[in-house]
């Protein structure tokens, strides 16, 4: 019988384990990827079909947990194989940044992990490095969350946690849902805020990045900290 779709799930796969994993398409990778024992034939179609409902990788990144849930052929078993992917990938990223040691020396891997931790997010999220006097990572959290357009911080919160982890450094991030990676009057304007606060405790804002869609804005870099 002709799997639905017209790909072959073992086509993909023998590329794959000949020529690698950059071989493959879009499609044929999360064909391979939503591959389910006897109902393995209806993968790629599934994907095929994700890939055009939700605009390709990011947008179905993007797409939380119900709506992916309720599209025709995902159920459970297939979600958690996507969300699994997508939080190794956000892992990855961020023991590569640690196993870098200081991050002003690797502000490539740290800029490759904000995009794996915050780019897929629907909604703006605000995110903090803490960090020792060395630079390191000792903690990265999600300290505020808000809707499609913005979120709500407060200094008070974040010079609380600095403390609390010992932090000598940080480095502010959050997304723009909206793809557009330069910042608003409002970034700028708390961005000045948590630097005030924080100078106060003798703990240096190293950065602030914005991640949008494929890009992202360094506050270091512009000259505006």
């Amino acid at each position: 019988m002709k799997p639905l779709g017209g790909i072959s799930a073992e086509g993909p796969r023998s590329r794959l384990l000949e020529r690698g994993a950059a071989a493959l398409s879009d499609e044929e990778l999360l064909s391979l990827l939503l591959h389910l024992g006897f109902d393995g034939n209806n993968a790629p179609l599934l994907a095929r079909n994700l890939l055009a409902d939700f605009n390709g990788l990011i947008g179905l990144a993007r797409a939380g947990g119900p709506v992916l849930l309720a599209h025709p052929g995902m159920g459970p078993a297939r979600y958690a194989r996507l969300a699994a992917s997508m939080e190794l990938a956000r892992r990855q990223a961020l023991q590569e940044m640690r196993a870098n040691g200081d991050v002003l020396k690797s502000p490539g891997h740290t800029r490759r992990f904000l995009r794996h931790h915050l780019g897929a997010r629907s909604r703006e999220v605000f995110t903090c490095l803490f960090m020792d006097s060395q630079h390191r990572v000792l903690r990265c959290e999600d300290l505020f969350f808000g809707t499609l357009d913005g979120a709500a911080v407060y200094p008070r919160e974040v010079a609380i946690r600095a403390l609390q982890y010992g932090s000598a450094a940080v480095i502010f991030a959050h997304n723009h849902p909206s793809g557009v990676s330069e910042p608003s009057a409002a970034d700028r304007r708390i961005t000045e805020r948590l630097v005030g606060a924080l100078a106060l405790l003798d703990i240096r804002v190293l950065d602030h990045i914005i991640v949008g869609s494929g890009q992202s804005y360094s506050f270091a870099e512009q000259g505006l900290l």
